[in-house]
C-alpha cells in the first residue's frame, strides 16, 4: 500500500481555515433566514433559482442539479415549501415520469420579501470584509474548486 498523500502544514493550516469558513457562514445565513424569512437556507436557494427561471419552473431533477442537492433532500425541501404555498409540483405533460417544480405566486412574494434580509447578510459575512481584488480571486478559487470531480476517488 501506497503511503497516504498527507496536508503539508501550510495546506492543514489553509484547509481548517477553509472548513471554518463552510461551517460559520452557512450557519449565519441559515440562522438570518430562519429568523427573519421562515426558511432555511435550502428553501431560499431553492425558490431563488425557480424566481430567476422566465417561467418559473423546473424539472425535479434539473433543479437538484442546479441547487447542488440529491434528489431525495430536494424532494424533502420542496415538500416543506409545498406546504407553506410557495412551491407546486405538477407532472411534465409530455413526458409523466418527470416531476416539475413550479413557484407559485405567494412563494415569488416570499422571495421577493426575504432577499434583501439575505443579500445584507452575504454583505457583511462576506462581501464588506473583502477588497474587490480578493473578490475576484474568490471566484477563480470556487471555479478551480468546482472543476474536480464531486467523488473523491481511492488512492492508487
Amino acid at each position: 500500500m501506497d503511503e497516504p498523500r498527507w496536508l503539508t502544514d501550510e495546506q492543514q493550516q489553509a484547509w481548517r481555515r477553509c472548513v471554518e469558513v463552510l461551517v460559520k457562514i452557512p450557519a449565519a445565513l441559515e440562522t438570518q433566514l430562519q429568523r427573519d424569512a421562515g426558511l432555511t437556507h435550502m428553501g431560499y436557494i431553492v425558490l431563488s433559482a425557480l424566481s430567476e427561471r422566465p417561467d418559473r419552473r423546473l424539472s425535479m431533477s434539473k433543479l437538484a442539479k442546479l441547487v447542488s442537492s440529491s434528489l431525495s433532500r430536494l424532494s424533502h425541501v420542496v415538500a416543506r415549501l409545498e406546504a407553506q404555498g410557495w412551491v407546486r409540483r405538477e407532472r411534465d405533460p409530455e413526458d409523466g415520469r418527470v416531476q416539475i417544480a413550479v413557484l407559485t405566486d405567494a412563494g415569488m412574494v416570499k422571495i421577493v420579501e426575504s432577499a434583501p434580509g439575505h443579500a445584507e447578510a452575504v454583505q457583511q459575512l462576506v462581501f464588506d470584509r473583502l477588497t474587490p481584488a480578493q473578490v475576484r480571486q474568490m471566484t477563480k478559487l470556487a471555479d478551480a474548486l468546482l472543476q474536480t470531480p464531486v467523488e473523491v476517488r481511492p488512492p492508487d
